[in-house]
């Protein structure tokens, strides 16, 4: 069992949380993930490693109740404990040797830069950050992604904070003023890391995208994961989730997306009727 150590409300729907796990915290690394299971009943669901602390022995994640397990989840405090917490999983990003960096976060995705910005941060890199949201309301991490770039801009869709408008605008002002970046790095929706690869592609700048396909087993065993890159089959549990955004069939993997959107949709329903009849009791 895996307790929760620290809860905190990021935005109304989403919470971040602490989990002692020291096995997991030694040899996590910025690009990996866990997955993990509630209880014995429960789904297998993939979450990328948001921080680590070795000295703690504690995995933070971060995460957005969008469906049955990750309500579940949000449901549980501090104290509590969750049946299975499994990692490190995937490749770790390879962000040595890269001297000026654009990393950007779409949304949840800022959840899933921060450790890449941290890390290029903590190698000496000079980083500018770009993180959108599509309201005031749902802006995260501003002040831990602030204190690991050198420039950090913030969008929002409704101008409601930051600037007007979508992380891509920002990023072509920053490359038409004659910023140079050896590596971009994209994470968040998927029609966003394939609007930010469609851009540097014309640069020619070298970009990173992190994708997170439906998962099961997390060994690549099961296929369900697979992406297509550079006309590959490429499974992101064991290949990656770190690909060339180049490369990558993005039109192709938003459409297996939404592939199970009707029964994610029904176990959602059952769970919240369930939830109100014992509210109700």
């Amino acid at each position: 069992m895996f307790k929760i150590v620290r809860k905190e409300v990021l935005n109304p729907s989403v919470k971040l949380m602490e989990i002692e796990a020291p096995y997991v915290a030694r040899k996590a690394q910025p690009g990996q993930f866990i997955i993990f299971r509630i209880n014995e009943e429960g789904e297998r669901v993939p979450l990328t490693i948001a921080d680590y602390d070795r000295d703690r022995g504690t995995v933070t994640i971060i995460f957005q109740e969008v469906g049955k397990t990750t309500k579940m989840l949000g449901s549980l405090n501090e104290g509590d404990e969750i049946l299975d917490f499994v990692g490190p999983l995937g490749v770790p990003s390879h962000l040595e040797g890269y001297r000026k960096a654009a990393v950007i976060g779409g949304g949840l995705g800022t959840a899933i830069a921060y450790p890449q910005a941290k890390k290029l941060h903590e190698l000496g890199a000079e980083v500018d950050s770009i993180i959108g949201f599509r309201n005031r309301e749902l802006v995260i991490l501003e002040k831990e992604m602030k204190a690991v770039s050198d420039n950090l801009y913030i969008t929002t869709d409704d101008g409601s904070y930051g600037q007007k408008g979508f992380v891509t605008e920002v990023l072509k002002d920053l490359l038409d003023q004659g910023k140079q970046y050896d590596l971009v790095i994209a994470i968040g929706p998927l029609v966003m890391m394939k609007a930010v690869s469609e851009l540097t592609k014309k640069y020619g700048i070298k970009t990173i995208v992190s994708m997170n396909p439906i998962m099961i087993d997390g060994t690549g065993m099961c296929g369900g994961c697979r992406v297509t890159v550079d006309g590959k089959i490429r499974f992101a549990c064991v290949d990656g989730p770190d690909f060339d955004g180049h490369l990558v069939d993005f039109d192709e993997a938003i459409r297996r997306q939404s592939m199970y959107r009707k029964e994610e949709r029904q176990a959602l329903e059952e769970y919240e009727c369930r939830l109100r009849g014992v509210q109700n009791a």
